[in-house]
């Protein structure tokens, strides 16, 4: 027999909810509560949230590559990580939704499925425009991972909640970081292609392991798809947590890509010389980082995840100081470049985290819609950080990408400070309020 699971979230009404009609609950009788997540499902979870993203990612150290063997211009060629971050914007906003509409596995399966097919699709592109057609649709189903992600916070235990997003953070974090990796080698050995045909065959082979051990789970929002995608737009105006944290991913998320959409061409132009197998490799140094999310999630089950974000805001302003230096070539300057790699991306992972903890608790009963508002975002942020890095490339160089990173940063730790102000003062109202004569 299939296991059947129901979203955990306590008392509900209103209309964003509705009576349990899918198999093994019916309407007016309690809900089995969510089986426990043991091990082997949770880390299947984290390494399908890691592949499904990584497609997304594969293009960055291969830009230079791409762009010889298609014959395109390097702003053509690093629109390649714009369309595929756009791609996934969109599939944020249109498809993870549906995870407060349909069986969540049997979403996670189509969906690993199509990244599979598309993958493909790139992977035989014989021009430009194939590609970034590839590339566009892979980012758009890749979203899986963020249909898992609500789904494993669902089936964990409320303390462990934490612990668990953390968990499957680190999977999703490592597979956009590892991806660089894994391009430059395989590149190195069956050219740029091969990466995203042994991507496909990974998809497929997931998308099987997901149907064989994930339990069925189904929280229907009772609400028909036009009404559920304007649902997710309103809780911009009625959570105020969500807005804050929103802007606060989407500028640090911004931050990131800048570095990584200029970091190929830094280090394949005269002052490094790098090959493309090398330039993968940065992602080795730059997943040390990604051990932040786990952390941070231990921290968030413990109440503070806000001071957390706030600290980590600070570090990632610090950390284009340490990737300036590292602009010039030598081994001074590359050593103050893989310190900042390491520091940003400890912190990008660590503010991300701590946002997901905060907005997974607001309303459980509507954490697809949540996960799809902040998402969007997010990856609109990280779409926006690399469009102005492939406009300001070639001006600016290197030294005009850190100064933009170093202002998107710094607007980062404003919206923290802007937001610790408004919770202070709200507490101090609150506290007034409560102790004023009736």
């Amino acid at each position: 027999m299939r296991t059947t699971a129901h979203e955990e979230s306590g008392p509900q009404t209103g209309p964003d909810t509705a009576p349990d009609t899918s198999p093994g609950g019916a309407a007016g009788h309690p809900t089995a509560a969510p089986p426990r997540l043991g091990r082997g499902t949770l880390l299947l979870m984290s390494v399908a949230t890691g592949l499904a993203v990584a497609g997304n990612y594969f293009a960055q150290p291969l830009l230079d590559v791409i762009g010889h063997d298609l014959h395109l211009s390097t702003g053509t060629a690093a629109l390649v990580v714009t369309v595929a971050q756009t791609g996934y914007g969109l599939g944020l906003l249109l498809l993870v939704p549906l995870g407060d509409l349909l069986e969540r596995r049997r979403l996670a399966v189509v969906l690993c499925t199509l990244t599979a097919v598309f993958l493909t699709v790139t992977a035989s592109a014989p021009n430009g425009a194939l590609l970034l057609v590839g590339t566009a649709l892979t980012g758009l189903t890749s979203v899986a991972a963020q249909v898992v992600m609500p789904f494993a916070a669902t089936l964990s235990a409320p303390a462990e909640r934490g612990r668990t997003v953390g968990t499957v953070m680190t999977g999703l974090l490592l597979g956009i970081l590892l991806a660089r990796t894994a391009a430059g080698l395989l590149a190195e050995l069956g050219g740029w292609r091969t990466v995203y045909w042994v991507n496909a065959a990974l998809m497929l082979l997931i998308a099987l392991l997901l149907r064989l051990r994930l339990p069925t789970l189904r929280t229907s929002a009772g609400l028909r798809y036009p009404a559920l995608l304007r649902s997710t737009l309103a809780l911009f105006a009625h959570e105020p947590v969500l807005r804050w944290r929103a802007a606060l991913g989407a500028l640090t998320f911004a931050a990131f890509s800048v570095l990584w959409t200029a970091a190929a061409f830094l280090l394949s132009g005269p002052a490094y010389g790098w090959q493309e197998s090398t330039i993968g490799l940065l992602g080795l140094v730059g997943a040390a980082g990604s051990l932040a999310a786990s952390a941070a999630g231990r921290l968030a089950d413990r109440g503070l995840a806000h001071r957390v974000s706030g600290v980590c805001a600070v570090l990632l302003l610090g950390s284009w100081g340490l990737l300036a230096a590292g602009g010039t070539g030598g081994g001074w300057s590359l050593a103050a470049l893989l310190a900042g790699v390491v520091v940003l991306d400890l912190a990008v992972q660590a503010v991300h985290v701590s946002n997901q903890n905060l907005i997974y608790g607001v309303r459980p009963e509507a954490r697809n819609r949540l996960n799809s508002a902040y998402m969007t975002s997010y990856f609109a942020g990280g779409a926006a950080g690399s469009a102005l890095t492939s406009m300001l490339w070639g001006p600016g160089g290197w030294a005009g990408v850190c100064t933009l990173g170093a202002g998107l940063s710094a607007a980062a730790v404003g919206v923290w400070t802007a937001e610790r102000v408004g919770r202070t003062r709200g507490a101090r109202a609150a506290a007034g309020s409560s102790g004023s004569p009736a």
